[in-house]
């Protein structure tokens, strides 16, 4: 579907806080699945925590908020561009099931709920083996910058 190359065109992040490393499934106007290998080397587990390294859970609320905006972006057939950045306006019912560590493939998943005067709602899921990691109902909004 969307390697890392292609990625890269549609999210304006970088390393570290480029979050997806590819996009295995993906409807249009409905859902989307992709997937963070996640490694020793990620800068933050030397300090999250050094003797037992679990993902922060604002990063795995991170990845799935760019998940979620490679879902509209490629629904929409558009690139962003430079001049277009993705904002979270609200994070609903977010709950953190299971740890993240090291050596750990995350399956990002997200669907839309709706689309409303700019606002995009979405529902989303991150797993570990079939485990959910976190869930949370996403909104977000794009804006042009100067």
């Amino acid at each position: 579907m969307l390697d890392i190359h292609k990625i890269l065109k549609k999210l304006p992040h970088r390393y570290p806080i480029l979050l997806v490393d590819r996009v295995v499934e993906f409807e249009k106007d409905v859902r989307i699945k992709a997937l963070k290998n996640v490694t020793y080397n990620e800068p933050y587990f030397m300090g999250h925590f050094p003797a037992r390294p679990v993902m922060p859970g604002v990063l795995m609320l991170e990845a799935l908020a760019q998940t979620s905006a490679l879902l509209s972006f490629e629904s929409m057939g558009q690139e962003p561009g430079d001049d277009t950045v993705v904002y979270f306006v609200g994070i609903d019912g977010a709950r953190f099931k299971r740890p993240v560590e090291p050596g750990d493939q995350l399956i990002l998943e997200a669907t839309i709920e709706r689309v409303r005067g700019g606002i995009h709602k979405y529902k989303a899921r991150a797993s570990v083996d079939g485990e959910t990691t976190v869930e949370a109902e996403l909104m977000c909004t794009m804006r042009k910058i100067a």
